[in-house]
């Protein structure tokens, strides 16, 4: 639970942006938390609020779901490798719930092996942040003025560019999908209009995703290093 102190002090400021993005889209106080309680994934629940907001189909959130938060699928079969005998499949189920970027990060960091006890404090300080930011987000969005509420609501946006520009500066082939899923999406919204947010995601990411990993393949060498650390 100390351990997850740092994040939960991270996802109290970065929620509390989605919270008043969330209000702004039409939903309500509790509904904005509720999404935060029951989803916990900063990505998702930006498109998801945008889905919402345009009235989407319930296919297409499904759809857009998926596809941001396949990653995490990854993650916690990488944390696997990682976790302690006493990791049953119901502590396993359980605490897959709670994978997120920062939780994948600091557990896999840890040097002795990951029990459920130490997921479920994690998960649990900084779910609490999370949701606390969300619901604080929200409840000042509905009262504080309009011009204060939009400079509040870009912190989200700016969560998602301090991670998205380190790696960007290291490898081409992260820039490269950068660039190209920003030029798609610009294409999508001026060009294609009748394409909904949900499923432009959808397109822009993957497009971007398969067309570096085309063009910037990892060397045979660094994959199986990868394999041999996992």
């Amino acid at each position: 639970m100390i351990q997850g102190i740092p994040i939960f002090l991270g996802y109290l400021s970065v929620s509390f942006g989605f919270g008043i993005m969330a209000v702004r889209s039409g939903l309500t106080v509790s509904e904005a938390a509720a999404m935060s309680l029951f989803n916990i994934t900063s990505a998702g629940q930006a498109a998801g609020v945008g889905i919402i907001a345009a009235h989407g189909s319930i296919i297409e959130m499904i759809l857009a779901q998926f596809t941001i938060n396949l990653r995490y699928a990854l993650m916690s079969l990488s944390l696997s490798q990682k976790l302690d005998r006493t990791f049953t499949t119901r502590h396993r189920l359980s605490a897959s719930f709670g994978i997120t970027d920062e939780i994948f990060a600091l557990a896999s960091s840890q040097e002795e092996p990951v029990t459920p006890y130490y997921m479920y404090g994690l998960i649990l300080v900084s779910a609490l942040g999370w949701v606390l930011g969300t619901f604080l987000g929200s409840w000042a969005g509905s009262i504080l003025p309009q011009a204060v509420s939009d400079a509040l609501g870009i912190m989200l946006y700016g969560m998602f560019i301090a991670i998205v520009v380190p790696p960007a500066k290291k490898e081409a082939g992260v820039l490269a999908a950068v660039i190209t899923a920003a030029l798609l999406s610009v294409i999508i919204f001026y060009l294609l209009p009748f394409i909904s947010s949900g499923f432009s995601v959808m397109i822009c990411g993957t497009a971007a995703a398969a067309a570096a990993a085309l063009i910037f393949p990892r060397p045979a060498g660094d994959a199986e290093s990868a394999g041999d650390d996992a």
